[in-house]
């Protein structure tokens, strides 16, 4: 496994097996990896010959500069997992090499649909400008030729590929299923924040999902939101963002259980911790 840290250095790695028609894979990361991580490394394997996965916390993305500095940094840990994983290169560049200006901010604003600003856009403004100012310099420098994402992030994935479509950019978008533990948590490096408490009461938000789900033929979607946010709302030291039934391409809640491709997506404050879920409902 080689590790990488220049933009330079690795396009003298990843040039020539461009040349040799090698398919490149991209697993964009910010480290603190789990075994939701290691998934998109899997499947990734399967479908390209020489997969990058890149750890950088990336700091145009954070609207709290508190939720910046207390994000995880186990670089050892997440190399062995890497390592362990046959990953072929790990990308960890620095600030200085992704951001040249930084801090001073470089002209990024680009047009990412109306969905942009709902849900989490609503409460972290700039948010996804961030995330997608990174991913461009990503794939700017891997050139990849797919590109793999963790359902999780629901919106983050749909930000990504309306990016790649503005930018007209030859890279594959893949969402890939979210893992969860197995009382239901999904995966995240946010995760080792919760206290015990904090972890059982987290709980809600999957069970609140999983009602959804198994009531979406039956029930009303008034109903079916209702429900979900009670179950929520009643549990202690949790505080509730949104929880919404919605259009899977606009994010736009919808009327009716016609729509192509509903999602319910939730986020919601565990003690001190915000989390995000979501589950398809077709």
């Amino acid at each position: 496994m080689e590790i990488i840290h220049t933009i330079s250095a690795l396009k003298m790695l990843l040039t020539p097996l461009q040349k040799a028609d090698s398919k490149i894979a991209l697993v964009p990361t910010m480290g603190a990896l789990h075994k939701g991580h290691l998934s998109l490394i899997e499947i990734a394997q399967k479908q390209a010959q020489i997969v990058v996965c890149s750890i950088f916390v990336n700091p145009t993305q954070f609207t709290d500069p508190k939720d910046l500095e207390k994000y995880p940094r186990p670089l050892a840990h997440d190399i062995k997992m890497l390592d362990d994983a046959g990953c072929n290169v790990v990308f960890m560049p620095s600030v200085k090499e992704m951001y040249p200006s930084f801090p001073t901010p470089e002209n990024w604003l680009i047009d990412l649909g109306p969905a942009e600003f709902l849900l989490e856009g609503e409460f972290r403004r700039g948010h996804y400008q961030g995330v997608t100012q990174i991913v461009k310099k990503l794939f700017d420098a891997v050139q990849p030729d797919v590109a793999f994402f963790g359902q999780k992030d629901f919106q983050q994935v749909l930000m990504i590929k309306n990016m790649v479509k503005f930018f007209n950019m030859p890279v594959e978008i893949i969402s890939c299923p979210i893992i969860r533990e197995e009382d239901g948590l999904a995966m995240s490096s946010r995760n080792i924040h919760l206290s015990a408490a904090d972890r059982k009461n987290a709980l809600v938000l999957s069970s609140a999902l999983n009602y959804v789900v198994a009531h979406y033929q039956q029930e009303e979607l008034s109903t079916l939101l209702t429900k979900a946010k009670a179950m929520i709302n009643e549990t202690p030291g949790v505080v509730l963002d949104y929880f919404t039934i919605a259009d899977g391409e606009t994010l736009l809640p919808i009327e009716n259980k016609g729509a192509a491709h509903p999602v319910a997506l939730v986020a919601a404050k565990v003690g001190e911790t915000r989390l995000i879920d979501n589950m398809l409902l077709d």
